[in-house]
Protein backbone atom coordinates (compact mmCIF):
# COMPACT_ATOMS: atom_id res chain seq x y z
CA UNK A 1 0.00 0.00 0.00
CA UNK A 2 1.55 3.01 -0.88
CA UNK A 3 1.39 5.97 1.47
CA UNK A 4 -1.31 8.06 -0.88
CA UNK A 5 -3.84 5.10 -0.54
CA UNK A 6 -2.80 5.04 3.25
CA UNK A 7 -3.54 8.79 3.93
CA UNK A 8 -7.22 8.13 2.04
CA UNK A 9 -7.93 5.25 4.39
CA UNK A 10 -7.10 7.08 7.37
CA UNK A 11 -9.70 9.78 6.26
CA UNK A 12 -11.88 7.08 5.56
CA UNK A 13 -11.50 6.01 8.66
CA UNK A 14 -11.68 9.53 10.22
CA UNK A 15 -15.21 10.28 8.74
CA UNK A 16 -16.55 6.74 9.86
CA UNK A 17 -15.55 7.75 13.50
CA UNK A 18 -17.29 11.19 12.87
CA UNK A 19 -20.93 8.98 11.39
CA UNK A 20 -20.30 6.64 14.15
CA UNK A 21 -20.22 9.31 16.72
CA UNK A 22 -23.22 10.98 15.00
CA UNK A 23 -25.45 7.88 15.18
CA UNK A 24 -24.72 6.70 18.18
CA UNK A 25 -23.66 9.44 21.14
CA UNK A 26 -26.75 11.81 21.95
CA UNK A 27 -24.16 14.09 23.82
CA UNK A 28 -22.23 14.53 20.53
CA UNK A 29 -25.20 15.48 19.02
CA UNK A 30 -26.04 17.97 21.36
CA UNK A 31 -22.69 19.86 21.37
CA UNK A 32 -22.61 19.49 17.31
CA UNK A 33 -26.36 21.01 17.31
CA UNK A 34 -24.98 23.62 19.70
CA UNK A 35 -21.91 24.50 17.28
CA UNK A 36 -24.62 24.61 14.19
CA UNK A 37 -26.85 26.98 15.79
CA UNK A 38 -24.14 29.27 16.94
CA UNK A 39 -22.61 29.42 13.60
CA UNK A 40 -25.70 29.79 11.81
CA UNK A 41 -26.36 32.85 14.18
CA UNK A 42 -23.27 34.53 13.86
CA UNK A 43 -22.48 33.61 10.37
CA UNK A 44 -26.44 34.27 9.29
CA UNK A 45 -26.77 37.77 11.01
CA UNK A 46 -24.75 40.78 11.28
CA UNK A 47 -25.61 41.89 14.57
CA UNK A 48 -22.36 40.50 16.54
CA UNK A 49 -19.63 42.46 15.86
CA UNK A 50 -16.31 40.26 16.56
CA UNK A 51 -12.69 40.02 14.90
CA UNK A 52 -11.74 37.17 12.86
CA UNK A 53 -9.42 36.21 15.84
CA UNK A 54 -13.09 36.07 18.08
CA UNK A 55 -14.32 34.37 15.60
CA UNK A 56 -11.68 31.89 15.16
CA UNK A 57 -11.82 31.35 19.04
CA UNK A 58 -15.45 30.29 19.29
CA UNK A 59 -14.54 27.69 16.71
CA UNK A 60 -11.49 26.55 18.34
CA UNK A 61 -13.47 26.56 21.70
CA UNK A 62 -16.49 24.36 19.93
CA UNK A 63 -13.80 22.17 18.34
CA UNK A 64 -12.46 21.40 21.69
CA UNK A 65 -15.25 20.16 23.38
CA UNK A 66 -16.78 18.03 20.61
CA UNK A 67 -13.09 16.51 19.71
CA UNK A 68 -13.18 16.13 23.43
CA UNK A 69 -16.58 14.15 23.16
CA UNK A 70 -15.17 11.82 20.71
CA UNK A 71 -11.78 11.04 22.32
CA UNK A 72 -14.12 10.34 25.51
CA UNK A 73 -16.57 7.98 23.75
CA UNK A 74 -13.38 6.51 22.35
CA UNK A 75 -12.09 5.65 25.93
CA UNK A 76 -15.64 4.28 26.91
CA UNK A 77 -15.62 1.93 24.12
CA UNK A 78 -12.23 0.73 24.69
CA UNK A 79 -12.69 0.17 28.25
CA UNK A 80 -15.98 -1.58 27.40
CA UNK A 81 -14.13 -3.80 25.63
CA UNK A 82 -11.68 -5.15 27.96
CA UNK A 83 -15.20 -6.51 30.41
CA UNK A 84 -18.14 -5.46 30.85
CA UNK A 85 -17.56 -5.81 34.60
CA UNK A 86 -17.67 -2.87 36.83
CA UNK A 87 -13.58 -2.23 37.72
CA UNK A 88 -12.22 0.39 39.65
CA UNK A 89 -9.98 1.78 37.54
CA UNK A 90 -12.03 1.33 34.50
CA UNK A 91 -14.60 3.57 36.20
CA UNK A 92 -12.27 5.82 36.69
CA UNK A 93 -10.83 6.32 33.22
CA UNK A 94 -14.48 6.70 32.20
CA UNK A 95 -15.41 9.16 34.96
CA UNK A 96 -12.30 11.61 34.25
CA UNK A 97 -12.96 11.08 30.37
CA UNK A 98 -16.28 12.86 30.85
CA UNK A 99 -15.06 15.00 33.31
CA UNK A 100 -13.04 16.57 30.70
CA UNK A 101 -15.37 17.03 28.59
CA UNK A 102 -17.39 18.85 31.19
CA UNK A 103 -14.65 21.59 31.77
CA UNK A 104 -14.14 21.90 27.81
CA UNK A 105 -17.93 22.36 27.82
CA UNK A 106 -17.64 25.15 30.91
CA UNK A 107 -15.03 26.80 29.59
CA UNK A 108 -16.64 27.13 26.06
CA UNK A 109 -19.50 27.97 27.10
CA UNK A 110 -17.39 31.28 28.93
CA UNK A 111 -15.59 31.85 26.00
CA UNK A 112 -19.23 32.84 24.23
CA UNK A 113 -20.48 34.66 27.46
CA UNK A 114 -17.48 36.67 26.72
CA UNK A 115 -17.18 37.44 23.51
CA UNK A 116 -20.68 37.03 22.73
CA UNK A 117 -21.86 39.48 25.53
CA UNK A 118 -23.56 42.24 23.35
CA UNK A 119 -27.10 43.31 24.53
CA UNK A 120 -27.44 45.18 21.38
CA UNK A 121 -26.98 42.57 19.20
CA UNK A 122 -29.34 40.15 21.06
CA UNK A 123 -31.89 43.19 21.02
CA UNK A 124 -31.73 43.25 17.04
CA UNK A 125 -31.52 39.60 16.86
CA UNK A 126 -34.92 39.72 18.84
CA UNK A 127 -36.56 42.59 16.87
CA UNK A 128 -35.93 40.68 13.70
CA UNK A 129 -37.29 37.45 14.62
CA UNK A 130 -40.46 39.85 15.88
CA UNK A 131 -40.82 41.24 12.48
CA UNK A 132 -40.51 38.29 10.52
CA UNK A 133 -42.53 35.61 11.60
CA UNK A 134 -41.87 33.71 9.02
CA UNK A 135 -38.55 33.41 10.20
CA UNK A 136 -39.64 32.81 13.61
CA UNK A 137 -41.98 29.94 12.56
CA UNK A 138 -38.43 28.81 11.02
CA UNK A 139 -36.65 29.12 13.86
CA UNK A 140 -39.52 27.07 16.38
CA UNK A 141 -39.57 24.43 13.63
CA UNK A 142 -35.39 24.08 13.33
CA UNK A 143 -35.54 23.62 17.44
CA UNK A 144 -37.98 20.33 16.64
CA UNK A 145 -35.95 18.77 14.17
CA UNK A 146 -32.60 19.33 16.67
CA UNK A 147 -34.71 17.94 19.62
CA UNK A 148 -35.68 14.63 17.68
CA UNK A 149 -31.84 14.70 15.64
CA UNK A 150 -30.99 14.66 19.44
CA UNK A 151 -33.32 12.44 21.19
CA UNK A 152 -34.99 10.71 18.50
CA UNK A 153 -31.84 9.90 15.88
CA UNK A 154 -32.27 5.68 16.53
CA UNK A 155 -35.11 5.19 14.80
CA UNK A 156 -35.43 2.94 11.60
CA UNK A 157 -33.91 5.12 8.66
CA UNK A 158 -30.92 5.59 11.06
CA UNK A 159 -30.78 1.66 12.33
CA UNK A 160 -30.56 0.63 8.46
CA UNK A 161 -27.74 3.23 7.90
CA UNK A 162 -25.67 1.80 10.87
CA UNK A 163 -26.01 -1.59 10.11
CA UNK A 164 -24.87 -0.92 6.13
CA UNK A 165 -22.23 1.59 7.24
CA UNK A 166 -21.06 1.18 10.69
CA UNK A 167 -21.51 -2.82 10.89
CA UNK A 168 -18.66 -4.97 10.02
CA UNK A 169 -19.53 -7.50 7.71
CA UNK A 170 -21.17 -10.77 8.94
CA UNK A 171 -22.35 -9.38 12.18
CA UNK A 172 -26.13 -9.17 13.22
Amino acid sequence: MNDIDSLLRSFIYAFKGFGWMLFNERNFRIHLTCFVYMAYFLFRYDFFVLTRVEYAILILAAAIVIGGEMINSGIEKADDSVTRETIHTIKISKDVAAGAVLVFAIASVFVGLVLLWQPEAFRLLFNHYAENPVYLISLLFSFVVAFLFIFKVNNKFIRKMKKKYFQKKGNK
